[in-house]
């Protein structure tokens, strides 16, 4: 099986969401209060899963590539972060921290992944006979 073609508008797609995912996570950073636990990464990567799991339920998103493409790997791409999450885990280790740093690296995990896949189970739910009419 071959790679789908690569197109240069689906590089702007990419490119024009991941832009807004990133102006997106930077606002929830800034405007939460900082402490210790990370709790704005933590938050932002778990929504984020949650999201790209419910996508393919989403009527325009099966429709449309170039819809798929930007709100993917462009806007959830550009808002979530797993550089962030692997640098404060080390930071935190570093300053000492390692039972947060631990505790934080295994909520990310754990929280991700049940995200994804709760995400994932509300997008394969069948649609209501009264939205298909």
């Amino acid at each position: 099986m071959s790679a789908p073609r690569l197109r240069g508008t689906d590089l702007l797609l990419v490119a024009a969401g991941g832009a807004a995912g990133a102006l997106l996570r930077h606002a929830v950073d800034t405007a939460a209060p900082h402490d210790l636990f990370p709790w704005q990464t933590l938050a932002i990567n778990v929504v984020g899963a949650f999201v790209l799991g419910v996508l393919p339920a989403l009527a325009v998103v099966r429709r449309s590539r170039r819809v798929a493409t930007t709100l993917g790997p462009g806007l959830l791409g550009g808002f979530t972060t797993v550089s962030a999450w692997a640098g404060q885990v080390r930071e935190l280790a570093g300053a000492g921290h390692v039972a947060v740093a631990g505790a934080y690296l295994a909520l990310t995990l754990a929280a991700g992944l049940g995200a994804a896949a709760a995400g994932r189970r509300v997008s394969q739910r069948p649609e209501p006979e009264a939205a298909l009419g």
